[in-house]
């Protein structure tokens, strides 16, 4: 077989060639760190990298979701904070005014102090994140929640929704509150609550209401004392019971025989109905009522604003008779059982806040430990092992210069150089 030195000069450059391609490559590897430079390189290894990078990438974004999400609720606490030390310090004013030796002009003093903790409740309520959205709006978070209207009265004109985050594959949080949860809710242990009509004559007080019997069949319902006077106008009360049905006041007759219809009232009793306890003092006036309602309920729906309202009102008017005595007894008895009922609310949405800042620490974690997992992985996958790479560089550059010592011999074995 002959060989021709055009075959021979094809293949020593075809080798050199070569030789020079796998050493490049090996640099190239090194320059970068990594093993798969091309997907050619190993198209297993780099199929697999697109996942595990895809999923790294995605499990970063919910690491800067959980960030924003932290940031809201560290906001929300910090304003829970803030409110339930105002309730604490509304709730001190009336403890302060409701003592008999305070003059009219003491109790103004006391309700222009309550006016500034109320509008601080009113500042937080209409809090915004730092991007200008109203914290407890709801979806409505481009408005103030919370509004005067034309009475002076704040009314919410939010939602009851309240904002959701991704902040893991399997978990929606909700990062934020509404204001009807936070302003108009009372927790669900919150008891009974007494409230006097503000349009009563009379000087009749309450006290309590108490719970008795939580098992009688009529606890729960909300009730209204209501008095009048028989024909030797002695005075006399009645009990009625709203009816959901008939959506309606009715008369309370739990064992139907009429016991709490037109009864004889006497200063300083004790009147028990539907598992409660009453005390009542003082002399009613023909049309005077009392409202003993479970707090939360439809007839005596929470509003943390209200009761602010209310008490600043019975503090800003003067007291000179019996009746007025016995509105702002009854009222600041009111007013604080409320205040009682809002703070442990707020503490209670302020705890469920944390909760929630405790599991995005949680959450954290376990996505900072599949984050290196991914990192691990990739690295598996397609860096380099430098002493594996040092090696296979120093034997490509042998074979390389072998290579090319071998092309020049050949190039030189031509009978030519003989003639």
């Amino acid at each position: 077989m002959r060989i021709s030195s055009v075959t021979m000069f094809d293949q020593s450059t075809a080798s050199m060639n070569r030789q020079q391609s796998d050493f490049l490559k090996v640099s190239q590897q090194i320059a970068s760190g990594r093993r798969v430079v091309n997907p050619s390189d190993d198209p297993q290894a780099a199929s697999r990298a697109v996942g595990v990078d895809q999923a790294k990438a995605v499990t970063e974004q919910y690491a800067d979701s959980r960030t924003s999400a932290r940031n809201s609720l560290a906001q929300t606490e910090s304003i829970l904070n803030s409110v339930s030390d105002a309730v604490t310090s509304a709730k001190t004013l009336l403890i302060q005014a409701s003592s008999d030796t305070l003059s009219n002009v003491d109790r103004d003093s006391i309700a222009s102090e309550l006016k500034g903790v109320y509008e601080t409740m009113l500042g937080q309520a209409n809090a915004t994140d730092g991007n200008g959205r109203y914290l407890f709006g709801g979806y409505n978070d481009s408005n103030p929640p919370f509004v005067k209207n034309a009475d002076g009265n704040v009314e919410y004109k939010g939602d009851s929704n309240t904002r959701e985050q991704r902040v893991d594959a399997s978990r929606l949080m909700s990062v934020n509150e509404n204001g009807e949860s936070i302003f108009k809710s009372v927790p669900s242990s919150a008891g009974y609550v007494a409230e006097a009509d503000n349009d009563n004559a009379g000087n009749v007080t309450f006290g309590g209401p108490q719970v008795s019997d939580v098992n009688d069949d009529g606890y729960g319902d909300s009730y209204r004392i209501q008095f009048d006077e028989d024909a030797g106008n002695n005075p006399t009360y009645s009990i009625e019971t709203y009816d959901e049905g008939s959506e309606s006041w009715v008369a309370y007759d739990p064992d139907n025989n009429g016991d709490f219809t037109d009864q004889a009232y006497i200063p300083g009793m004790n009147v028990s109905f539907g598992g409660v306890n009453v005390d009542l003092e003082g002399e009613p006036a023909v049309g005077d009522e009392i409202l003993v309602a479970q707090a939360g309920s439809d007839q005596r729906e929470p509003n943390l604003f209200r009761t602010m309202e209310e008490a600043i009102r019975v503090l800003e008017n003067p007291v000179q008779d019996d009746a007025d005595k016995a509105d702002l007894r009854n009222t600041l008895n009111t007013s604080m059982r409320d205040l009682d009922n809002a703070l442990d609310n707020v503490l209670t949405v302020r705890a469920s806040a944390g909760a929630r800042l405790n599991e995005l620490d949680v959450i954290d974690a376990v996505g900072n430990n599949r984050s290196l997992n991914y990192e691990q992985t990739l690295s598996d996958l397609v860096d380099l092992d430098y002493n594996e790479a040092i090696s296979e560089y120093s034997l490509r550059q042998v074979g390389l210069q072998a290579s090319q010592k071998a092309f020049v011999d050949v190039k030189g074995m031509s009978l030519f150089d003989y003639l």
